[in-house]
């Protein structure tokens, strides 16, 4: 069985996720959510189109590694007689002409390492997810692959008859292809690619370079937080859940959802990991995004989730031609979460956008515009928060007044009453603090259970893991009886061999049977806070020994077997680890006076 053992490369316009082979298997082009050309991921067990891939005569053994501190992926194919290959693939990404480059674009190269290997060069794109066959056409230098609104071009540096053909030959020279627009590349493409991939790598490592990570656990940070950044597209602002569709959250369990969309919830998530970091841009193109995409119209409620580009719909259909990951379909295209109600958007939006009023380093900071733009996000909140909603797992059969969403409401107002006050507007900030007092004794006293424990729906007793965030909100202190009474009730009824549920009741689907993954980052904050700073770690640890063999997490892991399930990479998981890993490290000064 599969344990999504992937890689993901990309440049903030496109991904493509590349299998311990170096088969590119999930590739959306001309854009994160667009149509997957290599679409094998969600294709079946041995799926004969919809991917990229070298094949190698007896091939007997592989490696991977990301150049360290970059998107840039290695692949090393060995086969029984010694030859050696080394495949390396990256989406361009640099600074040129005064501007970002990233195009769509993804460049393989290929290099003989040790004596003379004979492989196959493979590309089977197809088109309208997995219904139209391309029809082909070719030059000197070039493959065509067009469908009926997309033309995806192979330019290489290697002959062309044997792409079109599959034909094995003798590598004696490095090749270098670029898979994506239909756009001729004039330059010499080995001397082209060279130069992509030098400057690429330049690229990530500055960016890198100005991180701010933690002591410890440096290394599975950088990566999470790379990851991060590749589920961002920098063209609108928009930060998408994960790069796949129809992953199923557990082996034939049809929850199987479209993630390529931004949540607002997800992405306040994503924002304030790269924010603790230090890497503001990502918040300050979000901020963007809302205001563009989200705030166009006052006093209309907020939907959970947006597509990066409104050309895209977000209406959820079937995609009968593709078989589903591991056979276990449906695949389905958009996602009908965007109709429900989730009130958590409010805060959501709020919380991110309020750093923006006081961090000093950045060129545009939160004004007395930005602020009036989310007074109405405020009157929102006010009006929805103890209503009825789906809640932030996102229940498609029933609606609850839940206690996270209501407790976001309220962070929301009182996050308003701090930057009115910031912009000069102390009546409003009277006015939002007021309300958000009055509303934190009602949520509290309603949330909180006759055992003393804060349930996830208010008036009722259900265990529900978002209640760990409750301090992280602000809504009650850290060492509040009703927290740690909380964290036991999570302890025994949701951690299963050290993995935590997102709760233990049946919903649409039946019983869940993964957890999720940041609910266990979330437990994690929870026992450090606490004080059991030594159980946390050891969670801490357990969680990191489960990343792939690149250091990437899915959403969700079957708790006995330890297999990862759901779409990927997942945000949600990356940013837990960030989160998790600045907690728990010991300090730049304590780690290395102790060595000292």
């Amino acid at each position: 069985m599969s344990t999504l053992d992937l890689a993901v490369i990309g440049n903030c316009a496109v991904a493509s996720l590349v299998d311990r082979n170096a088969r590119h298997n999930w590739f959306c082009f001309p854009r994160l959510d667009a149509d997957p050309v290599f679409c094998a991921l969600v294709d079946g067990e041995e799926p004969t189109r919809g991917f990229m891939d070298v094949v190698v005569r007896d091939a007997a053994e592989t490696s991977q590694r990301y150049i360290p501190n970059t998107a840039v992926l290695e692949t090393t194919i060995t086969d029984r007689h010694g030859g050696q290959v080394r495949v390396i693939d990256f989406a361009p990404r640099f600074p040129r002409y005064g501007r970002s480059f990233r195009p769509p674009m993804l460049v393989r190269r290929v290099e003989p390492l040790a004596k003379r290997v004979r492989l196959s060069v493979r590309i089977r794109p197809v088109f309208n997810y997995g219904s139209d066959k391309p029809s082909i056409s070719f030059g000197s230098n070039h493959i065509r692959f067009s469908g009926a609104n997309t033309t995806l071009r192979v330019t290489a540096d290697m002959a062309i008859a044997y792409i079109l053909e599959e034909s094995e030959f003798a590598l004696d020279r490095p090749i270098s292809l670029f898979i994506g627009p239909d756009e001729s590349i004039p330059e010499n493409p080995d001397a082209l690619a060279q130069s992509f991939l030098a400057q690429t790598i330049e690229d990530w490592r500055l960016w890198v370079r100005g991180l701010s990570v933690p002591f410890e656990w440096q290394s599975e940070v950088i990566r999470s937080a790379i990851t991060l950044k590749l589920c961002s597209c920098e063209d609108t602002g928009a930060i998408v859940a994960a790069l796949t569709t129809s992953i199923p959250e557990a082996p034939n369990s049809a929850r199987n959802w479209d993630y390529r969309f931004c949540w607002l919830r997800d992405a306040f998530f994503t924002v304030g990991a790269l924010n603790r970091l230090g890497a503001t841009r990502t918040m300050e193109g979000f901020i963007r995004f809302v205001i563009d995409a989200v705030l166009r119209e006052e006093d209309v409620l907020i939907a959970p989730l947006y597509p990066i580009s409104s050309s895209t719909s977000s209406a959820e259909r079937l995609a009968p031609a593709l078989r589903g990951y591991q056979e276990m379909g449906p695949v389905r295209v958009g996602n009908a979460a965007a109709s429900q109600v989730q009130n958590d958007v409010y805060g959501s939006i709020i919380l991110t956008a309020a750093q923006m009023f006081w961090d000093e380093r950045l060129t545009h900071t939160g004004d007395a515009s930005l602020y009036r733009q989310l007074r109405g996000m405020g009157r929102l909140a006010a009006r929805c928060v103890v209503t009825p909603d789906a809640g932030p797992w996102e229940y498609r059969g029933r609606v609850s007044v839940h206690t996270y969403s209501a407790a976001m409401c309220w962070a929301a107002l009182h996050r308003l009453a701090l930057i009115a006050e910031r912009v000069g507007e102390s009546a409003d900030a009277a006015e939002w603090d007021s309300l958000a007092i009055k509303l934190r004794k009602e949520i509290i006293a309603r949330a909180t259970t006759p055992s003393g424990w804060l349930s996830g729906v208010l008036d009722g007793e259900i265990a529900d893991a978002t209640c760990l965030l409750l301090p992280e909100i602000g809504l009650l202190p850290a060492d509040d009886p009703r927290v740690a009474k909380t964290l036991d009730v999570i302890s025994k009824r949701l951690v299963r061999d050290g993995f935590v549920m997102r709760y233990d009741e049946a919903d649409d689907f039946g019983r869940p049977e993964t957890a999720f993954l940041v609910c266990t980052f979330w437990y994690v904050d929870a026992l450090a806070l606490a004080g059991r700073r030594e159980e946390a770690r050891e969670i801490f640890k357990r969680v990191l020994s489960v990343r792939n063999s690149v250091g990437l997490l899915s959403e969700d892991i079957l708790p006995q077997s330890h297999v990862l399930w759901g779409n990927f990479p997942q945000a949600y998981s990356h940013v837990g680890l960030i989160h998790s890993a600045a907690r728990l490290s010991r300090g730049w000064e304590e780690a290395l006076w102790r060595a000292s």
